[in-house]
């Protein structure tokens, strides 16, 4: 599991990179592991899923605890550049109504 970090040019906050095509059991605790410090220390996160081409239920129970580490702060998380099959499973089990998600950084920001 690979993620990148790279700071907001047009507003305070950073965007997380998920630079793996899976996140699922084999990985999901990882990736938590690795955005926790970046989800305590910003009130903006965006995570760009760009990359990502399936989740399984651990990997949707990993952008939970996401969510809910950002709400209990009252931060922001959003949620960009979703594939198509990624897109699909988050609507199929009705996350999109819970979580931000956008096309692009771009259209997130002018969200705010």
């Amino acid at each position: 599991m690979q993620i990148r970090a790279e700071p907001l040019s047009e507003a305070e906050g950073i965007a997380i990179v998920i630079e793996c095509e899976n996140l699922d059991a084999g990985n999901a605790q990882r990736f938590k592991e690795q955005v926790q410090p970046y989800l305590d220390a910003q009130a903006l996160v965006i995570i760009d899923m760009c990359a990502v081409r399936f989740v399984d239920s651990s990997g949707l129970g990993a952008m939970l605890a996401c969510l809910r580490s950002m709400n209990n702060k009252q931060g922001q998380l959003k949620l960009v550049s979703l594939a198509s099959p990624v897109r699909a499973l988050f609507e199929l089990v009705r996350m999109h109504r819970i979580f931000s998600i956008y096309d692009t950084r771009e259209d997130a920001l002018a969200s705010l």
